[in-house]
């Protein structure tokens, strides 16, 4: 007759043999999943009326399963909180708007595939592309995160990253576009 220690190691050793490779095939899933999401590096340069200025650094796009996160490495902008948008289309050239031009103009407007037509929050239910502001410090320097909830890496791809003179107040109103006004800085997500 067995005894409950023996019948215990028993069921440990047989429980071992099932349970470790299935550990071994979900942690293997797990890291292939990961490694599929791979981070996109947008450069991010000054734009102007003749076309695409200096470079001012980078941004990382790294997707979890909380959104993206926009992880930026720039520098030479002015202090103070920004307006911070991913645009319709993946170009960053001046373009003529009546008898004005308009840096970064080719653009487009701010991402809105469910034609929201309307300004929001980034978890809110407007444009898609609204972000949220991006911090630049004292010294001119934008290394603050930012994460964007209802956005994925497949959704970016061939579109623009646009950073705005001025801050934004998530809304259509006193200004539209969160009055985060002229484009002062973009990247192509290729």
């Amino acid at each position: 007759m067995m005894n409950c220690l023996q019948f215990d190691s028993k069921v440990k050793r047989s429980l071992n043999r099932v349970l470790k490779p299935a550990f071994a095939i979900l942690f293997t899933s797990v890291l292939l999943q990961n490694s599929a999401l791979a981070n996109v590096n947008v450069e991010m340069h000054q734009v102007t009326k003749s076309g695409q200025g200096q470079l001012l650094g980078t941004i990382i796009l790294t997707e979890n399963a909380h959104g993206v996160v926009f992880s930026p490495n720039l520098k030479g902008l002015t202090p103070g909180q920004h307006g911070f948008h991913v645009h319709q289309f993946a170009s960053c050239e001046p373009k003529k708007k009546g008898d004005k031009v308009v840096p970064g103009g080719a653009a487009g407007g701010h991402f809105d595939p469910k034609a929201s037509e309307h300004h929001d929050a980034p978890w809110g239910d407007g444009h898609l592309g609204d972000l949220p502001a991006l911090y630049v410090n004292e010294s001119g320097q934008a290394k603050s995160p930012v994460l964007a909830p209802r956005l994925t890496l497949e959704q970016l791809k061939q579109h623009a990253v646009m950073i705005h003179a001025g801050s934004d107040n998530y809304a259509d109103e006193p200004k539209p576009l969160g009055g985060g006004g002229s484009r002062v800085a973009c990247g192509v997500i290729e």
